[in-house]
Order: C-alpha cells, then structure tokens, then sequence
C-alpha cells in the first residue's frame, strides 16, 4: 500500500450522531435529484436564492462590499478588468450590482459540487474554453488529453505537479482539468468538518471525479507523499483560513496568504500552476493556467515570499476576468480591513451551511 494509500482520506472518521446521518442523506437526495435535473432552470433557482441571501446578510454583504471596493480599485491601477468591475472602483450601483453577483455565484458553488458525480471528463472538455493554450501545452505536453480519463487512473507520466486554485467560479473545475489531463488522481486537504457525515458525503462526491480529500493533520504528509508518485497536489490559497500564511501584496494591500504552496515548490524546485475556471453562458466555461516559477537564489524566505507575491498576482489577473465570481470577497481577507484576517476564517459559510462546501484545497495545509 502506498504512502497516499495509508493516509486516512476526509470522511473515514466517525459516522456522526443520528440526526447528522439523516441530514447528509437529505443532502446526499437531493444531490442525486440536482444530478438529473436540467441545469438552466437550477442554475437560475440558485440565483433568485443567491438574491434572498443577499438581502438576509447585510453583514456578509457589507464584507464583500469593502473587499470588492479594493478590487475594483486595484483593477484600474493594473489596466485589467471589464466595464463593470473598473466602474464599480467610483459608481456605488455598479459596486452593488458585483457584490449581488457574488452572493448568486456562491448559491452556484453548491450546485455544482452536488452535480459532481454527474459530471464526466467527457462533457467537462465539451463545455470548456481553455484561454491559455501555451500555458496548457507546457503543463501537460498538450492541449488534449492523452487517452480516457477515468477517476480512478494511475499515476501519470507528466511528473509531480502543484495546483493552486481560488474560492471562484466552478472550483471544482480545475480538478476535473487535471485529472483529464494527466489520467491521474488529485490530492487535496480539507479542513475537518463538525459533522462528519457530511464529511463523508463530501469526500466520496469529490472522490467521484478523481478527487482523494485529506486531513489538514495529514496534509504535509499526503501531499508529499502524492509528489513523489508523480501525481498532482491542489491547494486553494486565496484567504487564510488556518494560519501558516506569508505576508504577500495581494490586490495592492498586504494579505496573509497561505505558504504550502510556496514551500513545496521550493522543497521540490518546481514550478506552482494557478487555474481558475468561471462560468459563461450557454452552459460554457471559461479556463486559464498560470505559471509561477519559483526562485532558486535567495533566503528560504525571501524565495517563498516571492514565489507567493507571484501567485498572488496570478489569481489577480484570474480574478479580474469575474470578479463577481470570486466569493473568498464574503471572508476576512486583508488586515487593515478585517483585523480576523491575521487569525484565519475558518470556514467561509456559517457552520450549518459550510459543511456542504468543505473548501477542498486550503494551501496552509502545506505548512
């Protein structure tokens, strides 16, 4: 058994108490139900209840209003940005109309990590505009998968690799982008959930599309291990969620960001790839890939701050093709905005509500 293979995946702890059981059920239905069902009109129920949300969390709402501000601010410093993100750096309405957007994209987050088990590698590249050809082709040596993916395929032959992904868009996407391409399974940390049902529930979903979950104790450890099979680590890094951050500048501001993903491609010398996928119209998606090449002179620190300032400033230029899309805007993210933004969020949602996202990926987990 491999070293990956010993490492107890998210979900293998206890069962829960009765009551946690039958609501994953209830959640594990309805799932099944989402599956089915045909996207258009689901997708616009999601966003008349991304609309409620909103009006419900002033709190939540005033949050990403100020994070958003910062956004849009730096957007126009940087020349990037459509219309209505650099509008909303002066126009109050246009700021309001991305923070209403961001609430609906959240309510979208969930039904698409229920549709999970629906998907197929298949139907995923139907829907898929890949915007970084170049940028693919060095990653993975083309443009197309090599052979069928499956979710259960070996290790492939393309080397270790470092994925860093954002709370944006269709998150799970990149996953699915690099399970096809390499024939091989994703590693990932998951914080630990209250409920362990719905942990459970969560870790066979995204097991459903080559997606192995691990404890943030057993992180360091998994992604290690799954490095020296050759195989593919995913990490999100947007916001600190539970500590062991590095003090990078992120929209302009300095952010504590999270470091695994810095130091393991230092401790490997290999470079950390940042995707992110949003959603179009039509059903269609929209990816690009990014590469950030580490430092190999300098400081253990100075080569993990840089190596971070540049994936800070990958998921800025990601971010700024949606940024109504990038719901990381409803947690602390900068200090001087937030002062909880040095402790970590720990979860993005409440806690009744977090449990069925489960944030696959937080990169402190590397730490």
């Amino acid at each position: 058994m491999s070293s990956v293979e010993a490492t107890a995946p998210v979900g293998s702890a206890p069962r829960g108490t009765v009551r946690q059981r039958l609501r994953a059920r209830l959640v594990a239905a309805v799932a099944r139900l989402l599956v089915i069902l045909p996207e258009p009109p689901i997708n616009a129920l999601a966003v008349a209840i991304g609309e409620i949300w909103y009006r419900l969390a002033p709190d939540r709402a005033a949050r990403a209003r100020r994070n958003f501000r910062r956004v849009a601010e730096h957007l126009v410093v940087r020349g990037l940005g459509g219309p209505r993100i650099r509008a909303a750096a002066t126009d109050d309405r246009a700021l309001e109309r991305v923070v209403r957007g961001a609430f609906g994209h959240a309510v979208r987050y969930y039904v698409d990590m229920a549709r999970l088990p629906g998907r197929s590698a298949a139907d995923f590249e139907r829907r898929l505009i890949v915007e970084t050809p170049d940028a693919v082709v060095d990653a993975f040596g083309s443009l197309h998968p090599p052979r069928p993916a499956g979710p259960a395929g070996p290790p492939g032959s393309h080397g270790p690799m470092i994925f860093v992904a954002m709370h944006f868009g269709a998150v799970e996407a990149p996953a699915l982008f690099a399970v096809a391409r390499t024939g091989s399974r994703v590693t990932a940390p998951m914080e630990t959930l209250d409920d362990p049902a719905l942990q459970a529930f969560i870790a066979r979903t995204r097991a459903s599309v080559g997606v192995d979950l691990v404890t943030l104790r057993d992180a360091r450890r998994a992604l290690t291990a799954a490095l020296d099979q050759d195989r593919v680590v995913g990490m999100v890094a947007d916001r600190n969620v539970a500590g062991g951050t590095v003090d990078v500048p992120f929209f302009g501001v300095t952010a504590p960001l999270p470091m695994g993903p810095g130091l393991l491609a230092i401790e490997r010398g290999l470079p950390i790839w940042v995707a992110a996928v949003r959603r179009a119209s039509g059903g269609r998606y929209r990816g690009q890939l990014r590469r950030v090449d580490t430092p190999t002179e300098g400081t253990r620190r100075a080569r993990l701050q840089a190596a971070m300032t540049g994936v800070a400033r990958a998921m800025e230029e990601s971010i700024a093709e949606a940024p109504e899309q990038w719901w990381s805007a409803f947690a602390p993210i900068w200090p001087d905005l937030d002062p909880e933004a040095r402790e970590g969020s720990g979860h993005l949602e409440p806690a009744a509500t977090a449990a069925t996202a489960g944030h696959p990926a937080d990169g402190s987990a590397a730490r």
